[in-house]
This record gives C-alpha cells, sequence and structure tokens, in this order.
C-alpha cells in the first residue's frame, strides 16, 4: 500500500465486520482495552487518550457485548462485539496513511475470525492537504460563484 499521503483526501476508514470470532475474546474487556490501548502505536499512531471501554447489555438478552473506542490525534479506532453471535464491529479512520491490509491480519488474528468483510473507504477526497491546495480549491469555487451571477 501507498503511504504517502495524497494531495487530496482526508484519510483512510477501514470498516470490518468479522465473523466466527472467538467468544471468549469478545466477552474479554482487558483483551478489547489492551487492543485499543496497544494497536495505535502499532500503527504509528498518537493516542490522546485511554480507551473508553465497557460492557453493555441491550434490550434483546443475546445482544450483549463489549464496546469500545480510542481517539487518536489521527482520529479513532472504534469496536463493539457480540459475543453471543460471535461477530464483531471495527471501524478504524485516519487522516494519516496506514496500512489496511495489515490492519485487517491482525485484528483477524487478535479476535480470531472465520470469515469478515472489509469496506475501505477515501475520505473527504477534495479535502487539500497543503495551503497550496487549499489555496487552488478556494480560488476555483470564487471563480465558479462569480460565474453564476
Amino acid at each position: 500500500m501507498n503511504m504517502k499521503k495524497p494531495e487530496f483526501g482526508f484519510g483512510v476508514h477501514l470498516m470490518l465486520d468479522g465473523y466466527g470470532c472467538d467468544p471468549e475474546v469478545l466477552q474479554d474487556i482487558n483483551v478489547i482495552y489492551n487492543f485499543l490501548d496497544e494497536y495505535p502505536q502499532e500503527m504509528e499512531m498518537t493516542k490522546i487518550m485511554p480507551p473508553y471501554v465497557f460492557r453493555y447489555n441491550g434490550a434483546v438478552p443475546e445482544d450483549w457485548g463489549i464496546s469500545g473506542f480510542v481517539l487518536i490525534a489521527e482520529s479513532h479506532i472504534s469496536i463493539h462485539t457480540f459475543p453471543e453471535k460471535r461477530y464483531l464491529s471495527l471501524d478504524m479512520f485516519s487522516c494519516k496513511p496506514f496500512d489496511t491490509d495489515k490492519a485487517v491480519a491482525v485484528v483477524k488474528e487478535r479476535f480470531r475470525i472465520q470469515k469478515c468483510e472489509i469496506n475501505v473507504l477515501d475520505r473527504g477526497q477534495e479535502f487539500p492537504n497543503t495551503i497550496e491546495d487549499s489555496t487552488q480549491v478556494v480560488r476555483m469555487d470564487r471563480m465558479l460563484r462569480h460565474r453564476r451571477r
């Protein structure tokens, strides 16, 4: 994966839905906390707060699970587990490029995922990353607005 910041674009958003996960791992609040606490450094990201992790008991008894997130200077990582259903959903969003293939491999291994759906979005595709790019975007926008008058 190209790790260079593109000229335009805000960041990469990895969304992973894991099926057939190890229910023992999914219900262990310490495993979830440690993953959120340690993984930002593995991604070479900057954790700006400790993870917030809690157990959720829903209206439907089998929908209980562990949810957590950690804010990183580059954005966030969140996870929601459903041990009874052997399912997890995970989001990683960062304005700093990261290796999504490596992230998927790590998550699959740590949560013992049997099958997964993976979606990767390039967010904010028109977000200018430099002052020069921003200036050009503003100039073009003003020019187009002026033509409409």
